[in-house]
């Protein structure tokens, strides 16, 4: 029999541990939560030295797990492989939570990074997501099935997507809104 992870016991072993074979057994899997992982842009970067050129590469990565959970990681390495596994780790530190109404976002906003301007409007059930390039990257990761979307001042794939998350950022829920401004809701 071949040793690994996801080897059947058998009831000999299970009652070496003090069990018997008909009793549940707990296990420890790990976090099994969907997520979504998408590479938006891959970019190799060219370092003159004296011996010749050297290459080197980084990933803009995003992660999130389709319900209002987001994430932006920047990866830079050697090799494109490790470049977007640096890219994930760092989206997955960076994740927040941004507030959702069923499947669009509260309110109008506009987000701002660099030269970078990215405008989000709701949108009725049954739009679907009106995106493009990285804007569309951020919002599906996060779980956003209908909004409008405009992507104003810079086509760059990194603005624009940091342009996103700042929008996210600055989202507020009603119950936020009401807390700020002293209102009680009365039933």
């Amino acid at each position: 029999m071949l040793r690994n992870q996801k080897q059947l016991k058998t009831s000999k072993e299970l009652s070496a541990q003090g069990r018997t074979p008909g009793e549940p057994m707990e296990l420890d899997l790990p976090n099994t939560r969907e997520e979504k992982v998408v590479t938006v842009v891959i970019n190799r970067v060219t370092k003159v030295v004296k011996g010749g050129k050297r290459f080197s590469f980084n990933a803009l990565v995003v992660v999130g797990d389709n319900n209002g959970k987001v994430g932006v990681g920047l990866g830079k390495s050697n090799e494109v492989q490790g470049a977007i596994q640096k890219g994930t780790a760092g989206a997955r530190k960076e994740m927040f939570q941004f507030p959702l109404v069923g499947t669009t976002i509260p309110h109008e906003i506009e987000g701002r990074f660099g030269a970078g301007k990215v405008w989000m409007k709701p949108a009725v059930n049954g739009t679907g997501l009106i995106a493009g390039g990285g804007v569309r990257a951020v919002l599906e990761a996060g779980g956003v099935k209908n909004i409008l979307t405009k992507n104003l001042g810079t086509r760059n794939a990194f603005n624009t997507v940091y342009a996103t998350m700042d929008a996210l950022k600055n989202l507020k829920s009603k119950e936020e809104v009401m807390k700020i401004r002293g209102v009680v809701r009365s039933e």
